[in-house]
């Protein structure tokens, strides 16, 4: 195994590791072209970005020509370890970045990194209105939302309410996984609260909680990311009800989701495909480095999951 450099970052939020294992001359991509240096950012350590992270250091062992720095967040909302990641890697002199941006507030250091000549590819999250990027490789989480809406309004029985846990409010992707479903849901439920939780676990629980205790009949809950949703869970089971009592979506399809799924105490979630984006994400860095034609936009995909079909997703 070939061991990479560890670059530690100048604020103690972040690291960037690069690792990679096993490169040699029979290996995809080793065709004599020059090695790129390119970065891979992602918010925070959960199941959803690891998945990520683990497509792309199978390319990165399978392609001798291409050298991927790995930076990491410590939260949903940690803007400022973005920021420091991405001009540590502005300063190693990477070629490309593909990043998950946890808002639009790290676009000032994303120009910065174009100004430099590095190309940028947004993967789970866009940027709207930034023209400067070369390529969006995401979920179409606007088509997500709309997917459970048109589910919830064909299984919610009428006068139905339900309480929305948002994710991180402001952000693009994740407001339009809220936007989507209200627009199919239409008024077959009736909107009762929709605290953020800024995508946390222990934040979806203390929303679920307040929901609860507002609304004690309360018929449907919805989450815009995973974690808020299994901290839903804690608290329908802490207040007594039983599965079913409440109908529970959620959006990622999480492992801790999809054992809920299988075991009856979630009724669903939107799968989104995070391998698929990490793999097509660092795909889309590297051609646009290397001068080729990328797609504006790749849509990754979306399914909705219940139980009928879990276990052909696990």
């Amino acid at each position: 195994m070939r061991v990479k450099s560890v670059l530690v970052a100048t604020l103690a939020t972040l690291t960037l590791v690069s690792c990679s294992s096993g490169k040699g001359s029979g290996d995809s991509g080793a065709s004599g072209s020059e090695q790129l240096t390119v970065g891979f950012i992602t918010k925070f350590p959960v199941d959803f970005y690891d998945t990520m992270v683990d497509a792309v250091k199978k390319y990165d062992d399978q392609h001798a020509d291409v050298e991927v720095i790995f930076g990491q967040g410590k939260s949903g909302t940690d803007d400022e370890g973005e920021i420091n990641t991405i001009e540590n890697m502005i300063a190693k002199g990477v070629k490309a970045i593909a990043i998950t941006p946890t808002s639009p507030a790290v676009q000032t250091a994303l120009d910065k990194a174009v100004k430099a000549g590095i190309k940028v590819v947004l993967v789970d999250n866009d940027i709207p209105g930034w023209t400067a990027k070369s390529s969006v490789v995401a979920t179409d989480n606007l088509a997500g939302g709309k997917l459970a809406g048109t589910w919830l309004a064909g299984h919610l029985p009428a006068g139905a309410t339900i309480g929305i846990l948002q994710g991180r409010v402001g952000n693009p992707s994740l407001d339009d996984r809220v936007k989507g479903l209200k627009e199919t849901l239409g008024s077959k439920a009736a909107v009762v609260a929709e605290p953020a939780t800024d995508c946390d676990q222990t934040k979806g629980l203390n929303a679920a909680q307040d929901l609860l205790t507002a609304h004690p009949n309360l018929t449907a809950i919805y989450g815009a990311c995973g974690p808020p949703i299994v901290g839903a869970l804690q608290a329908i089971k802490s207040a007594g009800k039983n599965p079913g009592d409440i109908t529970v979506v959620g959006f990622d399809a999480s492992p801790d989701e999809l054992k809920a799924i299988k075991a009856g105490d979630q009724t669903g979630s939107v799968a989104q495909f995070p391998a698929k984006m990490g793999s097509l994400g660092i795909e889309t860095a590297v051609a646009a480095a290397r001068g080729q034609s990328v797609q504006p936009n790749v849509d990754t995909g979306t399914e909705m999951v219940t139980k009928d079909n879990v276990t052909s997703f696990s």
